[in-house]
Formats: structure tokens, sequence, C-alpha cells
């Protein structure tokens, strides 16, 4: 007999959750890859016996996840017209020349658009208009990544709030979850560096991560601000500003676990589940089980993820990456979007669509070619497949560059990639062991958890419903003003206790001189 899913139940029960919980999760961005993690915690929910309504741009509709899972499905607001629109690139292969501000501009200009989208839709607007809000839901769940538009659901329904960054670790959440980031070792999440900073690094990341507080306080918060205000002035005498809503988080999930985020200051309510996406792998069938079964010399495998398309790459650097391959005795699996392409070597298989993780998980995987987004390197990680890394943009760069400073990694530019480096960074990988060692030993650490973090994840979540938000999870900092956050009233009494010795000094100093000067005259 199989006793889990009783002793669940019975935690169930225990916590408080016999009949499940009612929770709201509105999701507003639409990019496919965050979903990996958010879809993932929504099915557990739903088994688990909570309620759930997700509000999403992407359906589980056909999962038939049963009674207790209510959608509101969002219309597709295309991202990439509108970020074509603002810097005139063809496809998200561009970006990988933009500067670092634009990125975070960018960023925050596509949550603004599709907060307001998301708002304005019907059945949105029912539910901030409905009248029977006091006890309909007992928890809002909601992605902290540029739509805290969305934390005024929580306000207007009177839940705690527990959001879910589906990246690692952003500088904001100093202010949001009241800590200090030390700066000196924990780099920006736009940044490429890992914690072993030169000085000139350093410099970057204080002069970065307060350019990035500056845009937030002076442009970003007013625009989601004036979001909120168009959409629940009707609603509210007094709409809350995000800085007030942010202190109704009573926890976030973090999608980050060692060794691939190296040891920082957190505060309780900062949970650890990064991986909580990875289920055991399924077996591959058909063509893609032969092809890799058969590979007697190994197999790499190549994606660029759901944002990225390498149909998208110019035909110089396509030509490089065919002629290659087209060296190797190993066989080559190639995510690639379009239905044919020209002069394919015969060691190489390509596919619109492959299931990357029951892939990386069969033993004739190699080497898995990447652009360094934080769940593709979590499943290479888990995995232990080395990663042959080509960074485009956000924290793509900072992944890869940790798993070259922990040796299971080698990054290239695509930018400027030419033959002999791509022949020599696969030659590399395939043929020294240390990749595959420091890999082995990276994902034992990733792997060994007191608690899995899907369990780790629905544990929090209930416990914070259990204890109606669990105020003494939150650290005393959020609270406070800026200025008694960063010290910066002690500080002046310290510079006001060691000038004012000086200042009297100088005052007696101008007076004995004075004298001196009036004596001789007389």
């Amino acid at each position: 007999m199989n006793q889990i899913p009783l002793i669940r139940l019975l935690l169930l029960c225990l916590l408080g959750f016999g009949n499940g919980a009612r929770i709201l999760a509105p999701f507003f961005l639409p990019v496919r890859s965050h979903f990996m993690m958010t879809n993932a915690i929504i099915r557990e929910l739903v088994k688990r016996g909570h309620e759930v309504t997700f509000i999403t741009p992407l359906s589980l509709a056909k999962e038939n996840l049963g009674p207790n899972y209510k959608e509101i499905l969002l219309p597709h607001y295309d991202t990439w017209s509108d970020i074509n629109k603002l810097i005139k690139t063809n496809s998200a292969v561009d970006m990988v020349s933009l500067s670092t501000l634009t990125h975070m501009k960018l960023a925050q200009h596509i949550g603004v658009k599709s907060t307001d989208f998301a708002l304005a839709h019907p059945e949105v607007q029912e539910l901030i208009h409905a009248k029977d809000k006091k006890g309909r839901y007992d928890l809002l769940f909601v992605e902290q990544f540029h739509n805290e538009g969305a934390l005024m659901l929580g306000h207007l329904y009177e839940i705690p709030t527990i959001s879910i960054a589906t990246f690692a670790y952003a500088n904001y959440f100093s202010q949001v979850f009241g800590f200090i980031t030390p700066l000196s070792y924990v780099p920006n999440v736009f940044l490429p560096y890992t914690d072993k900073m030169s000085l000139w690094h350093r410099f970057e990341n204080v002069l970065l991560s307060a350019s990035e507080d500056f845009i937030r306080h002076t442009s970003y918060y007013p625009a989601q601000d004036a979001v909120i205000r168009k959409h629940f002035t009707k609603v509210l005498p007094k709409v809350p500003t995000v800085k007030e809503l942010e202190r109704n988080i009573s926890a976030i999930l973090l999608n980050s676990y060692m060794p691939m985020t190296t040891s920082r200051p957190l505060t309780f309510n900062m949970i650890s589940v990064g991986g909580l996406h990875i289920l055991p792998p399924k077996p591959l069938t058909g063509e893609i089980k032969t092809f890799l079964d058969e590979a007697d010399h190994g197999a790499i495998y190549f994606s660029l993820g759901s944002q990225v398309r390498s149909a998208d790459m110019s035909p110089e650097t396509r030509q490089i990456f065919l002629k290659v391959f087209a060296e190797l005795k190993q066989r080559v699996l190639w995510k690639f979007e379009d239905d044919k392409i020209s002069n394919l070597p015969a060691n190489v298989k390509v596919a619109k669509w492959l299931p990357q993780a029951d892939i990386l998980a069969h033993p004739n995987v190699k080497v898995f070619i990447a652009h360094g987004g934080i769940f593709g390197m979590q499943e290479a990680v888990h995995h232990a497949v080395p990663v042959l890394g080509m960074p485009f943009y956000f924290d793509q760069e900072s992944n890869i560059n940790a798993g070259q400073a922990a040796g299971y990694a080698i990054g290239l530019h695509y930018s400027s990639i030419t033959e002999e480096q791509l022949r020599s960074a696969l030659g590399e990988l395939l043929s020294n062991p240390s990749y595959k060692t420091n890999m082995d030993r990276a994902s034992e650490i990733f792997r060994d958890r007191q608690v899995g973090a899907m369990d780790t994840a629905i544990y929090w979540i209930e416990y914070v419903i259990k204890h109606r938000g669990a105020p003494h999870l939150v650290a005393a900092g959020v609270h406070l003003p800026w200025y008694k956050f960063y010290l910066l009233d002690v500080f002046s009494i310290l510079v006001a206790i060691s000038v004012l010795p000086i200042s009297i000094l100088y005052v007696i100093y101008r007076k004995l001189q004075a004298t001196g000067v009036k004596s001789k005259s007389d």
C-alpha cells in the first residue's frame, strides 16, 4: 500500500487544510520560461487539495487538473512586438548587443505594460469590482518580476501574499525584504560577475545597483503606481503605493539553490527552492531515443530555450555550427524552430521541440550547448551534463560565468564566435574529464537536500496560510524609512560628534588669534 498520499492527507488536516485553502494566483508576464516553475507549483497545489484561481496568459486547461482549478485566461500580449518598437530588434538574438541598463529598462517597461493589460481584462475587472471579497480567498500567490500591480489584489481581498522569483536573486530584494545586500561580494543580477569581484567589478556593481534603485524609485514605481490608480481608484477611497503593497509580502520563493547560487544574507521569509520544476525523467521514445541510444561516441544537445530561436541566427553563425558539428564523431541533437535546414550533416538531427530534461538525463549526452537561462542550467546541473554557454541577456552570462568558475562550463560570445573557438570549446568539454568531475560534484550538492524543493515550497505556502500571513517572518527593516534603514541618522550623529570638537577648537583659535592681533595693535 502506498502510504505517501495518506501521510500528506494527515499533514493537511493537522495544518487545518482538510478542505484546502483558496488561492488567487495572478501571473501577468507572458514569458513562457517563467511558467516552468509557476505551473509546477500550481499543479502541486491543486494536487494537494487546494483551490486555485490562476490568472495566466498560458493555459493549463488541457491538463484537466480537476474541479479545484479555475483559470482566467489572459489574451495574448505580444512582448516582442513591443520590444521591437522600442529598440528596433528583429528577434531575441539581437538583444545580445544591448547595454545592461537597456535590458533593465526593457524588463521594467514590459512589466508595466503587461500589468496594465492584465488588470484591464474583463474577468480581472470582475475580481476587482466584486462585492463579496471578504473571506473569498486565503492567499495571493504572485510573481516577483515587474508585475507589482498584482499585489493590489492581496490588499483588496485582505489576504497575505507569497511571491515567487523565477530568477535567483535581485538587488532590490534588499529594500523589499528589509536587509542590506553586501555589494562587495553579491553581484547585481544584470552583471556577469561571480562573488569574487575585482575592484573595478565592485565599483561597477555599486554604480549599477545604485542606478537601478534610482530608476525604480523615480521612474518604475511611479509608472506602476499610475497603473494601480487607473484600475483601483473607483473601488478604494485611498489607493496604496507599490512600496506600501510590498510590505504585505509574507514570503518569497526563490529559484535558487547552492552551489549555483553562492552564499549571501537572506531573511527568514526568503526560501530557496531552485529546481522544483525538475521531475523524474520520462523514457524517450521514437527517433530521439534511437538517435541517442545509437550515439556510440556520445551526443551533444543544443537548445537556446523558449525565447531565443536558433532559427534566428545569422546564416554565417549557423554555418559555423554546422561546419564544426560535421567534424565531430559525436551526434548532435538540435532544437531548431524551422522545418528545414540546408546542408545538415549526417550526425545532426533537428526538431522544433524536444523534451529537454529527459534528453539531458540520457547517459549518452555529454555536452549541453545552451544560452545560460536559469532553468536550463539547473537541469544541466541536476543531470550532471557539462555546459557550453552562449548568453544573450539578463542573468544568462552570470549563470554561465558561475559555471565557469566552478569548472563545469565554458562560455562563448555569440556576436564574435568563430569556428576555432567553437571547435576548441567542444573539444575541451568532450576530452577533459575535469568538467564532468566538477559537474558531478555540483550535481551532488544541488540534489542533496533535507526536504525536496517542491515539498519545501508547499510547506511554506501552507505555513503562511496557517499563520495568517506569518508576520513573525518579516524583518523589521521593511517598515523603516530609508534614512533609518541605511543608518544615515546614526552616521549624522557620528559626523556631528566628530565635527563639533573641531569646530569648537577652530572658534577658540580664531578668538585667540583675534585677541593677539588686537594686543599687537595696542
